[in-house]
């Protein structure tokens, strides 16, 4: 089954129109916010080589992003901030982040599908769907829109501080960025709850 026949199918079980997609990106990540987005596509929409973000060339992502955009009947993008992830743990922030992208939309929902096994519980009828950027057109089209709104933001973070890097590894923990940890320690973007291990192996 494709992404859209998924969808066109949850349509027709749960007799709605309006079907929102959430997704979040930057729940791993060393530094940065996380983000989540929400996508209300209008029916028997079709675009071609929509596909979970993690799959999708950053050029392809761009794209598809502009597209979104421009087709969706309803998007909004949201996220929490580093002080939310240290003062909720990450999870509580995506789930943040979400309440904040589905709240932001010009349209109510009828059906949420969110993507993976937690509800974040925005008031509105909501399905997990564990796999959802991969099965799930709208959930797909939230994938894109929340990771390339999140690479661009540590785009941005990346200028206001160049030593650590951060637009080659958006902040995840690679071994170019531990480099810079050690050399530089952390800055304010770092979550401090996510360097604990680090820390432990400086002392």
């Amino acid at each position: 089954m494709s992404l859209f026949s998924h969808d066109a199918a949850v349509r027709e079980e749960e007799s709605v129109d309006l079907l929102c997609g959430v997704d979040e990106a930057g729940r791993g990540p060393l530094a940065g916010p996380v983000f989540a987005a929400a996508v209300i596509l209008p029916r028997d929409t079709v675009m071609e080589g929509l596909a979970d973000s993690k799959k999708l060339s950053p050029k392809k992502r761009e794209a598809l992003y502009a597209e979104i955009m421009e087709r969706a009947a309803a998007w909004c993008i949201a996220s929490a901030t580093v002080a939310e992830i240290e003062r909720l743990n990450i999870l509580g922030a995506s789930m943040l982040a979400m309440r904040r992208a589905i709240g932001g939309l010009a349209l109510r929902p009828e059906l949420i599908l969110v993507d993976g096994n937690s509800s974040p519980g925005s008031g509105c009828p909501e399905r997990c769907v564990v796999g959802g950027d991969d099965t799930s057109a709208s959930v797909a089209a939230a994938s894109i829109l929340a990771k390339v709104e999140r690479d661009l933001y540590m785009l941005e973070l990346s200028k206001r501080y160049p030593e650590y890097e951060f637009y080659k590894h958006k902040g995840y923990g690679t071994r170019l960025h531990y480099s810079r940890l050690d050399e530089y320690g952390p800055c304010p973007a770092h979550r401090d709850a996510f360097l604990r291990k680090w820390r432990m192996k400086k002392v």
